[in-house]
């Protein structure tokens, strides 16, 4: 069993299930704590800044840790615009409080009803037609598309929720431009995520329970990957994928730090 030097760590799935705790998940990070062993959770949630998720973890689970260890989908978004927007920083937005915030922590005026530089759309249980429309009539006048991550759904305690990537396709198929996505399973909000970390790809392991989302991920960014079946993906799925992940664990309890 290979020891890393750094985690990256999906959230709904593995550290919890929805509201439901994972006792093997707390076990798990405090391992990881009490060896000094860096981990980030890397989730495509777009919703929520880090103290958002920091006191979610710390109210319902038990889970301690710091704003530093979240990266979510729209820190990830932000940070890779402002890697290429030089002074073209004005954005139309879909999307919600977290999003909208790290964007403008990285300096970019949200604007409302002038052509922007870049649209970004992520999830937004607020949104409706007229929002929408203006997101495609910008991108039509010369925009650039961004997409946070392209999740066609979320899990909720109704069912399966339309997602970020349900919007993100609405304006795909009005506008017929293609959007760059960040979250997973892209490995742009991995390369983000190991800038700050600070390691290299071969001391880190991308854990997670969805081989669609968090192992592809990893198999696209070239890092290894840890898939606990405690969540989405079963075993006979993974058993009919042609890549396979490098590690894979019923529960995180089997994992030795």
């Amino acid at each position: 069993m290979k020891k890393y030097n750094g985690y990256f760590i999906d959230l709904d799935g593995t550290i919890y299930a929805g509201s439901k705790r994972i006792p093997a998940a707390k076990r798990f990070i405090e391992r990881l704590q009490n060896k000094d062993i860096s981990f980030m959770f890397v989730t495509n949630n777009t919703t929520k800044m880090p103290i958002d998720v920091v006191k979610n973890l710390s109210d319902n689970h038990d889970i301690h840790v710091r704003e530093d260890n979240v990266y979510t989908a729209g820190l990830a978004t932000a940070d890779y615009m402002d890697k290429i927007a030089g002074k073209k920083r004005k954005v139309y937005v879909v999307g919600e409080k977290g999003l909208i915030t790290a964007l403008e922590n990285n300096g970019f005026e949200i604007v409302y009803d002038e052509q922007p530089d870049y649209v970004v759309v992520g999830l937004d249980s607020n949104t409706d037609y007229d929002k929408l429309s203006k997101a495609v009539l910008y991108i039509r006048a010369g925009a650039k598309f961004i997409g946070t991550n392209p999740d066609s759904n979320i899990p909720n305690e109704k069912g399966m929720l339309p997602g970020a990537g349900s919007l993100v396709d609405l304006v795909r198929y009005a506008t017929q431009v293609d959007p760059i996505f960040i979250g997973k399973p892209e490995s742009i909000i991995l390369e983000n995520a190991l800038d700050k970390i600070k390691l290299n790809k071969d001391e880190v392991v991308m854990v997670g329970d969805n081989y669609m989302t968090d192992i592809s991920a990893g198999i696209n960014f070239g890092i290894d990957t840890l898939l606990v079946y405690s969540g989405l993906s079963t075993k006979n799925q993974v058993s009919k994928m042609n890549i396979k992940p490098t590690n894979e664990i019923d529960s995180l309890d089997d994992w030795i730090v």
